[in-house]
């Protein structure tokens, strides 16, 4: 009897190959790549003094994100579902360590291990629009996260010369081997308002204009379309 699709993807061998396979695509496209590294001095600054901080990029820029960081191990959250867990296994490949669970669902146990992990002087990664979006807005669990932390926020993106952009929910920015790249951080968000009645939208808006505004940024300076909603 065959076995369909969905069945099959289930296989632990399945995932482990897939993510092997995904890891040396991700190195190929790196190494054949030029990249610009731009405002790489803000995470320098908190890597030398060992000053842990929120990673935040959108869930669509993750492909290459694993090559901005040269800093102590992080901590990315990663749903705990088929298509997280091939996402765990191929950033393994980068030395990047896994929280499973999501800033949407099952939140309470990664919670913990997130405010745990800073609490510790760790790194935390978070996509504010994953795993499944919508896209370009920040979740109630990333502002959460980022209340109770009280740590600082970094936004990232990439982008390259070269890439297809995917029709998924997150219109995921697929690089291509032989490009121009921008791996680009931006300036730390330190929010303190906290206490406002309007702390959670003012937050939201605050990292989701960021995010956008480099991710945007990065794609001008490769050279091709910022993408939109």
């Amino acid at each position: 009897m065959s076995l369909s699709i969905k069945t099959l993807i289930k296989k632990p061998w399945v995932t482990t190959l897939g993510a092997f396979l995904a890891a040396a695509y991700i190195g190929l496209v790196y190494r054949t790549s030029r990249w610009r590294k731009i405002g790489w001095h803000h995470p320098e600054a908190y890597w030398r003094e060992k000053k842990p901080f929120i990673l935040c990029f959108w869930h669509n820029r993750l492909l290459m994100s694993c090559f901005a960081w040269q800093g102590p191990p992080i901590h990315m959250l990663i749903s705990a579902h088929g298509d997280g867990q091939l996402i765990a296994k191929t950033v393994a490949h980068y030395g990047v360590f896994t929280i499973k669970g999501s800033t949407s669902k099952g939140g309470t146990q990664a919670l913990r291990a997130i405010l745990k992990t800073l609490h510790d002087g760790g790194f935390v990664g978070i996509t504010p629009d994953g795993p499944r979006g919508p896209r370009f807005s920040v979740s109630d669990g990333t502002y959460t996260i980022a209340k109770l932390s009280g740590v600082d926020i970094l936004p990232l993106s990439y982008s390259t010369s070269r890439r297809k952009v995917l029709g998924s929910w997150d219109r995921f920015v697929l690089a291509l081997p032989f490009s121009k790249g921008v791996l680009a951080w931006g300036e730390p968000i330190t929010f303190t308002e906290w206490q406002a009645a309007d702390a959670k939208e003012k937050f939201q808006s605050l990292l989701q204009e960021r995010l956008t505004a480099l991710s945007d940024y990065s794609d001008t300076e490769c050279g091709v379309e910022p993408i939109k909603d």
